[in-house]
């Protein structure tokens, strides 16, 4: 059996409420559209599971086999698109829709009055209430859910821009009735997570995304885009 371990400079290790869960994460080879994540997952994850485990997926692996990988020279941004990327705060993990093809993406996906609402709420929320996060919260997770290329980005998706999932709970079922384990569908980075999908209606997103938080998973070349969480032996 293969050994897991953590990936350079993260804890493979977290406490939860008193409770100690192991991340362990899984490299695979780079997953394309050619791929099927019921298929990924027996070959690296299968070998690998003990009883009780939850195996969690990153949601960009699955959006790419869902050929919702779109290289950035087929994305023409119209005018909006430029002028709403320039106002989106920058961070320091990742794009986001900080450049007009990720924003030309979220007019698409998302509905371009939907955008307009987010973005104006954002305004008001920002002058009145002085708090941040307003935009993503109108705009809902497909907006959140699209990633664009960077610096660290694995080849050839550093020409990318790559949209959420779609169907997360049903990826997450079809794994699970493969593998037999509890399974999760995830978005996370080094600044925050969710759980987008999960096989089994009793899973709790948030204590989950809680034990992810730190993003175990990596968010450079890594490679790692699945891992397991187990509960620690003490």
């Amino acid at each position: 059996m293969a050994e897991l371990t953590p990936n350079a400079g993260k804890q493979e290790r977290i406490n939860v409420d008193g409770k100690n869960y192991l991340r362990l994460p899984i490299a695979t080879h780079l997953i394309t559209k050619e791929d099927n994540i019921p298929d990924v997952a027996e070959k690296y994850a299968a070998p690998v599971l003990q009883e009780g485990d939850i195996l969690f997926i990153s949601e960009k692996i699955v959006a790419c086999t869902q050929n919702r990988a779109i290289p950035m020279k087929d994305i023409k941004p119209r005018k909006l698109a430029h002028t709403l990327s320039r106002y989106v705060v920058k961070s320091p993990y990742g794009i986001g829709l900080g450049i007009p093809e990720t924003m030309e993406c979220a007019l698409k996906e998302c509905g371009t009055l939907r955008i307009l609402f987010a973005a104006a709420i954002s305004v008001i929320g920002k002058k009145i209430f002085r708090k941040k996060g307003w935009f993503y919260a109108v705009a809902g997770y497909k907006a959140r859910s699209i990633d664009g290329p960077c610096d660290y980005t694995i080849p050839p998706y550093n020409e990318y821009v790559v949209l959420g999932p779609k169907k997360p709970d049903e990826v997450a079922r079809q794994v699970s009735a493969r593998l037999g384990c509890k399974v999760c569908i995830v978005d996370i980075n080094d600044l925050e997570g969710q759980v987008l999908g999960v096989s089994h209606k009793g899973m709790d997103k948030l204590l989950l995304a809680r034990i992810l938080k730190d993003n175990p998973l990596g968010q450079s070349s890594q490679q790692t885009p699945m891992g397991i969480i187990r509960l620690a032996e003490d």
